[in-house]
């Protein structure tokens, strides 16, 4: 079989030539180590002119567009494009990130500037609104956000003289911004008569409130506070890319190539023209100047990056260059030589020393280049042109040798033969051409056999076969240099190939990743001697696989740096270094190849960090040579927890049914029932798909979660206390270092996290709006103040929170497969592990983000599936369980050692002071020292070893153990089964808890006349439960098959049973063994029961529609139900035994006579009056208040009715348990709701004497016990529900003004239609006749500036005076309460009306006003505390009606 592991080896990226000038600006600067600092693609760079050495920041997957310099010149923000692009500051030294700042752009990030002491960073998105924002960027914290402007924004500045003060400028705009409390307001800059309005592509902030920007004109308008003031005309001769303040002045860069230097006052020193040096060419355009000291650096346009000293100023220094813009994919290698020839859509050729880094030659052809090769001897160089033709040089100088125009399109690959004698040239006109290098390039060949255009050849080591592959994918062979194809598959055997750069091929079928596109992989290149080849495809990803490469969805080795594709790859001649080069980002990269030997001594290198995995071994396949999943944990990874309706969904649902709502109100409802029920018991514990959720807590009681509850057990008064505050299936639970508070997470559309005291059961946190579907880890940190989550969405994201105030401190995108735990480093809370399926990963938080790096597995093997984590003695110590029943020791992120602790795999691990304790699922607990070196103790769970005092059986000996806990000299464990056992340092073993296993739970029966229940389960238990206080399960027996409902017999002696193969049993109730067993029917028993009285018959119903009648006492079958259209759910007999009524999936209500079982048909009044046994159906004018409003989306699964008739307990597929009045006549009955139960309710009972309510949960497990309480008890009404669906319209409703506010709708008239009609012209357009479309729409928005009217220029104008509010009659007091308040102890009254925030003098009744306001304010408030007095806030109804502005303004201040 071939190898589909990675290749051991690896590439580091050495050199990156090029500069990203294009479409971006002052992107270009020194650090303070006089480092440069700038980016090319998606990789910053930091180069040292002086050792000519650059490091790389390999944080960014897209291409970076922006870049911002700390004012200490170390750290340096870079932000990029993208669906989701992110801002990452980092250390120019160490190269490592520092921050990551997300989730708030799209598109991309287009400018970035930090303030004056580097604490806020403010970025400029790429959206349609072009949205500002400002971070707090260490906590990665979003400070204010603001739309920017409907157009580009070019450049943004903080003013490094005025605090909280920014700004931006861009397509025909400056705008000039306060920062006020987390309110960003703009002003518009005002050009005025001064200066044309301009697009403005740069600026500068000065004293003084000044500001210099630079225009796209040349001139540089200067601006006082939000006016020009004056304008410097020419300063460039056409538009100014960049401006850069320093100490000395500013520096400006044009489109024009000069760079000019200004004094402070923006007095010109001095202009530098780099047209006309040395290095100059005409179109030279500067994009990036930075000025320090001396020294100047310019960034170009076409790529290069000039130092220019200011004495020597004729003489700039080229210190880097690339190609310009358009698509590079030419690249060829020398064959003996360390050189690399590129040519580009931008008609260069250049030729590169992969030795000293640098450019040696460049040449100007006349047709932009699509790819090169170059002769066996490294003579000649040939380059294939976009326009059909191809052109020889020689190598040396670079002259022409031929220029050969055959064909019409594009020439995509040439090569050389290896004995020197042809060349091969393949055309987008789907053929190749051969031409002979001897008879100066003479056509001597030709192959047509493709269909589609060539993209790759390689030729045979003996010159005398070439083989192609086209756009089609297809792989053809020719003879050569005739080009007859070669079809005979024995004449291919033996062929070798001097090359081998095809991309498809047996070879190299491990390259494509499973469905992907045949054009998705754009370049290959292998190297024979190492085994190994590279490849380059679309995504901007290099790959290093194995050679040969023979099975589908191979490992690799992946590199990122690129951006979009990468166009092609090459080896260096001697293997030591690969190029790859971009399309869209014309860059040149040089990786080093470092073989295995090598590997071994740079260890100590840590593996690269970065926010993608960019040093990954990971393959796209990623089950390929892992050993198989253990079963429970494959059975874990499978369960889905999406829900088809969430809970969340139900208000949106109702708003929906609002018709049939209105027709139903009309209609006098019956009030809700006057008694309640209070959860009492639970019996279960969530253990099949949870771990590590079982603790103790400060006082003793244990900690646990089951279905939608939060369960606090007291062992030792066997009594259960609930937290109910989640509406769907906890999936996880932590404790608090303290041992007093829990978090829990649950399942949910957007799911929420819940800290509660277990003490007061009450809620001190909920944490929601990040994790769809649910919540699947959580842990606390060891300071207790922050908390981490992991969701269950297909990114399985992790997120930091600082729980207390229910903030998000970071978040990041864990991995695609599940992800089973997350720990928090004790000693570090910015630390963090998290472990999964083949996962292991040590994060480190940077700002909003959180930087990961995969554990270093080295030569001890490959990464498993981990199922536990926990941190050791010491911070860089970590230890994980694995699904194979090691344990791995890590240090930092290296894995040190592997210990067998168990067999099967280790599910659950507890760090304790000195040592450790295991648990696996071979259902041993092992104790460890703190080494890991020798086990101490090992209990095994077995039923021998249960002491007398277990509250139930165990089921099995050996069960799968899910969470481990220690405390009060006791290990508590809980297992997969749904047990709780507490385990004795001496060895007894006592049982607390215990509940169903995995699989739905739908067979409940309540015993005629003693406090117990039957449940039957699809785990294949029959199980019996005693309901008194002592709350266990006395007995248990394992069924053959699942079962879906038993029934015990109107004596109470005999149990009844349906299974789900068709058969059922009846056992004795007390030792359940069988007295009788049959089977007629193959499908599920839905239902079963025995009549009243002696019990004389049993009627069975199934799935398959039939209803069987049984005479018990002769065991024979007497009667068949027949006439039911689809599966039978509900059956109940009549008083006399003598009628069956019986529901059926298509919500019949069908009666049947028995024994013999004909069908009846009775009126619904008749129904009435008849006497029932028993009623648990769902069907019938009884119960049609039962069904909710939703009633399509959701069913009502079981319903019973107490003795006494009077109150009908229903459960539904929400988890609902609700309590009607009966009989429950007319639609949508009133009722009290009950939350515990986490999906569907199978099933619910009241006991023999109406005391309990039993309810059993589908996929929950659990089996509820709630207790009946009358009227009067009215002292703990915890869970009692809102009262029903329907708003109670008519129990009084609102009075007619509430009715009326509350209808009110703020949407706001002025955006949508004219106020007022308008009679007359506005005077500036008196000379011509306004048309409709151009009367400007009435707008509350800030005016737009006057654009220069040129018709009138001559004419003088009167100039416009400034009104001045004086007095405002009325006060908003139609839908406004609470807004007015005395101030300065009953001097002046402050209230408001329209957009005006009013203070009025009582004595002299004179008003001041606060006008920012740019809408109706309709609320106000005014602060008590005496540390702020005279401090207001008011809030305004705006367009975006998220956007309540809250000012806070001052009184009696203005």
């Amino acid at each position: 079989m071939a190898d589909r592991s990675a290749p051991s080896c690896h590439l580091r990226l050495e050199w990156v030539y090029g500069y990203r000038g294009h479409q971006c600006r002052n992107n270009l600067y020194y650090t303070a180590a006089k480092e440069i600092v700038y980016f090319v693609a998606g990789v910053g760079v930091v180069y040292s002119p002086r050792e000519h050495r650059q490091k790389f920041y390999l944080g960014h997957q897209d291409d970076i567009i922006s870049l911002a310099l700390h004012p200490e010149r170390v750290l340096v923000a870079t932000g990029q494009v993208g669906k989701e692009p992110y801002i990452c500051v980092w250390d120019s030294y160490t190269v490592q990130t520092v921050s990551v700042l997300k989730d708030v752009h799209t598109h991309g990030i287009a400018c970035l500037a930090f303030d004056l002491d580097g604490q806020r960073l403010v970025s400029v998105g790429l959206d349609s609104k072009n949205t500002v924002c400002v971070w707090d960027w260490r906590k990665g914290k979003l400070l204010s956000m603001a739309p920017g402007h409907t157009d580009r924004i070019f450049d943004i500045s903080w003013d490094l003289y005025q605090p909280n003060k920014l700004v931006s400028c861009g397509v025909k705009h400056i705008k000039f911004w306060s920062l006020c409390g987390n309110s960003l307001t703009p002003k518009r800059g005002v050009f005025g008569k001064t200066g044309d309005l301009q697009t403005i592509l740069c600026l500068a902030c000065a004293r003084d409130e000044v500001t210099y920007s630079g225009a796209l004109n040349g001139d540089i308008y200067v601006w006082k506070g939000i006016n020009l003031v004056r304008t410097i005309q020419g300063a460039h001769a056409a538009g100014i890319f960049s401006m850069n303040a320093c100490e000395e002045g500013f520096a400006t860069g044009g489109r024009d190539g000069c760079v000019r230097l200004w004094d402070l006052n923006f007095k010109p020193i001095t202009v530098i023209d780099l047209r006309e040096t040395d290095q100059g060419y005409k179109g030279l355009s500067v994009r990036s100047v930075c000025w320090r000291g001396d020294h100047i650096l310019v960034g170009t346009q076409d790529s290069e990056i000039f130092e220019i000293v200011v004495h020597e100023r004729n003489k700039p220094f080229l210190l880097m260059q690339g190609h310009c813009e358009g698509e590079l994919w030419a690249l060829a290698v020398h064959p003996t030589k360390p050189l690399a020839m590129t040519g580009s859509d931008d008609r260069s050729v250049r030729i590169w020393s992969l030795i000293d880094h640098a450019l040696i030659a460049r040449c100007n052809m006349e047709e932009p280049i699509r790819c090169a090769a170059v002769s066996t001897d490294g003579i000649h160089l040939a380059l294939g042109m976009k326009d059909g033709s191809f052109t020889v040089l020689r190598v040396r100088d670079m002259t022409e040798v031929v220029h050969i125009k055959d064909r019409k399109e594009a020439i995509h690959e040439l090569k050389y033969s290896p004995d020197g004698n042809f060349l091969a040239v393949g055309s987008n006109d789907s053929s190749v051409d051969i031409y002979g290098v001897v008879q100066r390039y003479k056509k001597v060949g030709e192959c047509i056999g493709s269909l589609s255009f060539i993209t790759h050849m390689d030729w045979s080591s003996d010159s005398k076969y070439l083989q192609t592959n086209d756009g089609n994918g297809k792989r053809l062979f020719y003879r050569m240099p005739g080009g007859k194809e070669v079809t005979n598959k024995e004449e291919l055997k033996g062929i070798q190939w001097a090359s081998w750069t095809c991309v498809s091929g047996l070879e190299v079928n491990g390259i494509w990743p499973k469905y992907s596109d045949i054009n998705d992989i754009n370049s290959v290149d292998a190297n024979f001697i190492g085994q190994v080849m590279v490849t380059a495809d679309d995504y901007g990803i290099v790959k290093l696989f194995r050679y040969p490469c023979l099975r589908k969805g191979a490992k690799f080795k992946k590199y990122l740096g690129h951006s979009a594709h990468v166009t092609n790859v090459r080896w260096s001649h001697d293997h030591q270094w690969v190029v790859s080069i971009g399309g869209a980002d014309h860059s040149v990269f040089q990786w080093k190849f470092v073989p295995d030997r090598k590997l071994k001594d740079t260890l100590h290198i840590a593996p690269q960090e970065s926010l993608v995995d960019s040093n990954s071994d990971e393959s796209d396949s990623d089950q390929s040579d892992v050993p198989e999943l253990d079963s429970e944990i494959e059975q874990e990874t499978q369960i889905t927890y999406r829900r088809q309706v969430y809970k969340e969904d139900l208000p949106q649902l109702k708003e929906q049914c609002k018709e049939k709502r209105k027709s139903a109100a009309s209609k006098r409802r019956e009030r809700a029932p006057g008694n309640s029920i209070r959860l009492h018991f639970v019996h279960g514990y969530r253990g099949y798909d949870c771990r590590s959720n079982l603790f103790y807590t400060q006082t003793g009681e244990i900690v646990y979660h089951v279905a939608a509850l939060g369960v606090v057990y007291n062992r030792q008064q066997n009594t259960q206390r609930f937290y109910l505050g989640h509406d769907d299936d906890i999936l996880c639970l932590a404790i608090h270092p303290l041992k007093d508070y829990v978090a829990t997470g649950q399942v949910g559309r957007d799911s929420s996290i819940h800290i509660w005291d277990t003490e007061t059961i009450k809620p001190l946190s909920v944490l929601k709006g990040y994790h769809q579907y649910g919540v699947c880890a959580v842990d606390f940190s060891a300071d207790g103040k922050r908390l981490a989550s992991v969701g269950i969405d297909d990114n399985h994201t992790i997120v930091l929170w600082d729980w207390k105030k229910g903030e998000k401190l970071s978040a990041v995108r864990g991995s695609k497969d599940k992800i089973f735990v997350v720990k928090i480093n004790p000693y570090m809370p910015d630390k963090l592990i998290t472990v999964g399926i083949k996962h292991m990963k040590f994060w480190r938080r940077a700002g909003g983000g959180l930087i990961g790096r995969k554990g270093c597995i080295g030569a001890l093997g490959r990464t498993d599936t981990m199922m536990c984590a926990v941190y050791g003695w010491t911070e860089e110590m970590a230890f994980s369980g694995t699904s194979t029943g090691d344990v791995c020791i890590w240090r930092d992120v290296f894995l040190i050692k592997t210990v067998k602790a168990h067999d099967g795999p280790v599910f659950s691990m507890h760090a304790l002071e000195k040592g450790f304790v295991t648990g696996g699922k071979d259902g041993v607990v092992a104790l460890w020292d703190d080494t890991f070196e020798r086990c101490l103790k090992t209990y095994a769970i077995k039923r021998a070893a249960l002491a007398p005092g277990s509250k139930g059986l165990l089921l099995e000996d050996n069960p799968s153990i899910r969470a481990i806990s220690l405390g009060h000299g006791h290990i508590l464990v809980g297992t997969k089964n749904g047990e709780i056992l507490e385990v004795d340092k001496s060895g007894p073993i006592t049982l607390l808890v215990q509940g169903h296993m995995e699989g739905e739970v739908w067979g409940l029966a309540t015993h005629p006349h003693l406090p117990i229940c039957a449940t039957v389960s699809d785990d294949k238990t029959l199980r019996i439960w005693d309901l008194s206080p002592s709350h266990c399960m006395l007995a248990v027996r394992k069924l053959k098959k699942g079962g879906r409902c038993c029934c015990f017999s109107p004596d109470g002696k005999a149990l009844a049973v349906g299974l789900n193969d068709g058969s059922f049993l009846i056992v004795n109730a007390d030792t359940l063994e069988d007295l009788v067993s049959f089977q007629h029917r193959k499908d599920v028993i839905s239902e079963i029961r025995f009549s009243p009285g002696a019990g004389k018959y049993l009627a069975v119903a199934s799935c398959d529609n039939f209803v069987d009648i049984y005479n018990v006492m002769s065991s024979k079958r007497v009667g068949i139900c027949k006439g039911a259209s689809s599966y039978i759910t509900h059956m109940d007999w009549d008083i006399r035994g003598k009628l069956l009524q019986v529901n059926t999936g298509a919500k019949e209500q069908l009666f049947f006579e028995a024994p013999r079982g004909k069908k009846q048909t009775i009126p619904s009044l008749e129904v009435e009056k008849i006497g029932w046994a028993s009623w648990t159906s769902v069907l019938g004018s009884c119960c049609e208040g039962i069904w909710p409003i939703i009633g399509e989306v959701t069913d009502v699964t079981a319903s019973c009715l107490t003795s006494d008739s009077k109150v009908l307990a229903t459960g539904d597929d929400f988890g609902f348990v609700k309590l009607f009045r009966y009989p429950a006549k007319g639609k949508f009955g009133k009722f009290k709701r009950y939350v515990a139960h986490s999906t569907h309710v199978t099933n619910v009972r009241w006991t023999y004497d109406d005391s309990l309510l039993v309810t059993v949960g589908g996929a929950d497990t659990s089996l509820m016990l709630w207790t009946y309480e009358m009227e009067g008890h009215r002292d703990s009404r915890q869970c009692d529900s809102e009262e029903s669906d329907l708003d109670s319209e008519e129990d009084g409703g609102y009075d007619s003004d509430v009715t009326r506010e509350n209808e009110i709708n703020y949407t706001i008239k002025a955006l949508s239609t004219n106020i007022r009609p308008m009679f007359g012209i506005k005077p500036h357009l008196q000379q011509k006749e306004p048309t409709l479309d151009e009367r400007p729409p009435v707008s509350r928005a800030l005016p737009q500036p006057e654009k220069l009217q040129t018709n009138n220029v001559g004419k003088k104008k009167r100039p416009i005076e400034d009104l001045i509010l004086e007095l405002v009659f009325g006060y908003r007091g139609k839908d406004c309460r609470n807004n007015v308040h005395y101030l300065n102890d009953g001097a002046d009254v402050i209230y408001h009306t329209a957009s005006v925030g009013i203070l009025y003098n009582v004595a002299t009744g004179s008003q001041s006003f606060y006008q920012e306001h740019n809408d109706d304010i309709l609320c106000l408030t005014v602060n008590q505390h005496p540390k702020f007095t005279n401090i207001v806030a008011t809030g305004q109804e705006t367009q975006q009606i998220c956007q309540l502005q809250l000012l806070l303004f001052t009184c009696g201040m203005q």
